[in-house]
Formats: structure tokens, sequence, C-alpha cells
């Protein structure tokens, strides 16, 4: 279909989950789907969050906990996507999976939370992260007017830019950053292990008994759990490009399964990196909200063996990884509302697709505005905040539909991958999905009022949009 008969012609419905969605190319092979689960994933919040776990547990043994905890979750968290994805692997990923299983309703909210909060706060909060590590190179301030907010700015727009050609492309930009930033990480473990001062190790381990998790309490430690699973944000971005991965059948439960196992071995790897190099109260005072000015743990501890070109070293480093997990969301995110729109849901605009590189551009586009509105105004803490609240309340949704498409499924149409430990391990999920939305709620109402507002906010626009579906369905043929 051309791109002037996407956004033009009369609502057709939602396409089958099996067909391939016209315009689109299916170019994204394994290797890449993998590299895009991976390199969505590692960002910065892995260099940045420890700091502040520290803070909220007090203890190495906590925010070790905390990591792994964390790591379990997202694991069981993908699992789930994996066999919601081997059945409907449609553009849009969760959209879909929501549209098919609980109806427009839920399915056309999450993409509205998406395509506000979801996907442009964190494609933000990787911008002003990236600016952020530049900044510690390069005096921006006196470079350019707006210093670092202005150089988050342009991040987003190259790399939307470079989204807009071909998916393909797109793809190969992300595995290579990808295969950058993995080498980062374990360069960065195995210069800490064999190179830097160990005198710490066991300062921290006696901290840790010292400092308990009990005594940090159960509502802290969920505080300190999103700030992990903010670091293992991602994992869900693969689903949302389900209509452009080759085999999605196979591809995308392979790619979820090895990319989010092999991230929570490189998160344990890195933090245990951390305590090895550095004291709890050295970390507790690394670059946080509360310590704005100061370094960052990752750069505090490779100090250690890098000397005097640690800090520039691994500043150029982290740009690197938070633009690639960056360059990872811009190319799933858009894919939501060009679903929503392609349904006839949304502004018709951004279903339109390039007819030569079949991009939905149009949602690559509008997508990009937002999000370096929001890089402007906002600051990494407070994004991340809004967007892991915000998704986590539609991912335990999106898990639950599982239980309703095997409830209606026929007799041996069992999809090619079924998650292992049913129903347990999609329970477990949800189960701590609920958990982490009362938590967030006690702890910051402030953040969950927003929230509900935002949801609110997308009644009347749903309303608008079916009615002029209704409409449109029922006018005769020009």
């Amino acid at each position: 279909m051309a791109a002037a008969q996407t956004s033009e012609a009369a609502p057709k419905g939602p396409p089958s989950p099996s067909s391939p969605p016209p315009g689109l190319h299916r170019s994204i092979g394994p290797w890449q789907a993998a590299a895009l689960v991976v390199g969505s994933i590692v960002g910065t919040g892995v260099f940045l969050k420890t700091a502040t776990m520290a803070q909220l547990l007090g203890s190495m043994g906590g925010v070790l906990a905390a990591w792994v905890i964390a790591g379990v979750l997202s694991y069981a968290g993908a699992l789930s996507y994996s066999e919601l994805c081997a059945r409907i692997p449609s553009s849009g990923g969760e959209y879909a999976i929501l549209r098919e299983s609980w109806g427009p309703l839920p399915a056309f909210l999450y993409g509205w939370t998406r395509f506000w909060i979801g996907s442009p706060g964190t494609i933000a909060a990787y911008s002003v992260g990236a600016a952020t590590f530049l900044g510690g190179v390069i005096p921006l301030g006196t470079i350019i007017p707006g210093g670092e907010k202005t150089a988050a700015v342009v991040f987003i727009v190259l790399f939307t830019g470079l989204n807009c050609l071909e998916v393909a492309f797109g793809a190969a930009v992300q595995t290579f950053l990808t295969g950058l930033k993995v080498l980062l990480i374990l360069t960065m473990i195995g210069g800490i292990v064999f190179f830097a001062d160990a005198s710490h190790a066991s300062h921290a381990a006696s901290s840790s008994s010292s400092s308990s998790l009990a005594n940090a309490g159960g509502s802290a430690f969920g505080l300190a759990l999103i700030s992990a699973l903010w670091a293992y944000d991602g994992w869900n971005n693969l689903p949302m490009v389900g209509g452009e991965v080759r085999e999605p059948h196979r591809n995308i439960p392979i790619a979820l399964g090895v990319g989010v196992f092999v991230v929570v071995a490189l998160y344990v790897g890195v933090n245990a990196a951390f305590f090895r190099a550095l004291s709890v109260e050295e970390i507790q005072q690394a670059n946080s909200s509360l310590h704005p000015d100061a370094l960052p743990v990752a750069t505090l501890a490779a100090q250690g063996f890098l000397g005097r070109i640690g800090v520039p070293a691994l500043s150029v480093a982290f740009v690197i990884s938070a633009v690639g997990a960056m360059n990872g969301a811009i190319l799933t995110g858009a894919r939501v509302p060009f679903a929503m729109a392609d349904d006839g849901l949304f502004f018709r605009r951004l279903a339109r697709i390039h007819p030569r590189t079949g991009v939905p551009i149009g949602a690559v586009v509008t997508q990009g505005l937002w999000s370096s509105g929001l890089a402007m105004s906002g600051t990494f803490d407070q994004l991340t905040d809004y967007v892991v609240v915000t998704s986590w309340v539609f991912y335990g949704l999106v898990t639950s539909s599982l239980f309703v498409l095997r409830r209606r499924e026929q007799p041996g149409s069992r999809p090619r991958f079924s998650v292992p430990g049913y129903p347990v391990v999609p329970l477990l999920f949800i189960a701590a999905a609920v958990f982490l939305i009362g938590n967030s709620v006690w702890r910051t109402p402030v953040q969950a009022v927003i929230g509900a507002l935002l949801l609110a906010a997308g009644l009347p626009v749903y309303v608008y949009f079916r009615r002029r579906l209704r409409v449109e369905s029922a006018a005769p043929p020009a």
C-alpha cells in the first residue's frame, strides 16, 4: 500500500496479527534483533543509578540484590513477551497485543501514554544523559547556547534523521553501537578486577553487614528496584518492530531471551566491580539527584586503573552507550503511534510510510519533535521516574494478556514458543508490577496523580477517534 493510501484511505480495521503490515519491510535479522534488545537496555542507568540505590539501601548486599531481582523480573517479563510476540508479531508490539486481548480502549490508552511520555521520555532521558557525559569532556555551556540541553536536542535530531532512512540502516547502527558498549563494560570490569585498588572490597563487605537489607525497609528497596528497573528498561522495545523482523515467531523469542540474559550478567558484574573499587560511602557521594555536580560512579571506579585520562575516556564511552540506547528507542518507539494511526485511532499523518525506505516517517519525526521538547524541560531522574512508573502499569496488563490468549486458543494451536514455568513466571511478573506500582503510589503520589491524569486525558481523545472511525466507515465510497 502506498504512503498516501495508508494515510488517507478509509479505515480498514485492525490487521491480522500474523499478516505482514503493508508498506513496512521485514529487514531485521536475528543478530540485529538481539543487538536491539541489548542496545536498547544498556544506556546510562547502569552507570548512574547505583549511587541512588546505595543512598536508599546503604549496603553492597542490598544494591546487588536489587540488581539481581530486577534482572530476574525483567527476564520473567521477557519470557512472557516472547510467547505473546510469537502469537502476535505485529508492528506496535504491546499495542497490538492489548488490542487483540483486551480490546481497543486499553490498547489506545497504552499507545496514548507511550506517545506522550513512554517513548519520548526515554529518548529525552538518554539524550540528557549523553549530553551530561559529553559536558564532562567539553565545556558545552561556553560553546553553544543552552549548553547541555541544546546538545541533548542535537543528539535527538541527528538520530531521528538516521532513523528516517531504511530500517535496516537503523538496525545496523544499533548493532555497531551495541558492540561498542558491550566491549566498554567488559573492559571496565576487567580493568577494575585486575588493575584497580581492591582495598575497598572489605570495607564494602563490612558495610553490607552493618546496614542490612532489612534495615533499609521494603519501601526503600522498592524505590531501589525502580532505579534498577530503569536501567533494565528497553527489553520490551523489540516487539514494537515485530512487523519488521524476519521470521518473527522464531527470532523475537530468541533475541529477547538471549539479550536480557546477557544484560543481567553484565549489570551484576559491573556493579560488583564498582564495590570492589569504591566504598559504599564513595558510591553514595557519586553523581545523582543529591549530588548533581559529582562524577558518575562508573567514572570514579574506572579512575583506579585509568588514572588522569579516566574522566574524558569514560565520558566519551558513556556518550556512545547513551546514544546507542537512544537510537534503539527512536527506532522502535515510533511504531506504536504508527500502528494506532493505521487502525484509525490516531492522527492519520502518523500512519504515513515513506514509499522508498518503508519507514513510518510521520511518526518518527513527530516523536523526535516531542522528545526534544521533553529534553529541554526535564532532568534525567525526573524523566526516568515518570517512564518507569507509567510503563509498568502496562507491562503488567500486557503480560496478563497471555492468560486471555491461552484461554481463547484452539486445541493444537500453541505457538512455536511457550513461556517456561507457566503460569508461575507471568504471575511473578504481574505480582512484581502490582508491588512496584503500589510502592510508587505510596512514596511518590504526585507522579501517580500525573500518570492518572495522563490516562484520563486520553479518554475523550479515544471517543473522538472512535466516532470519526464510525462516520468514515458508514460513509459511501467516493
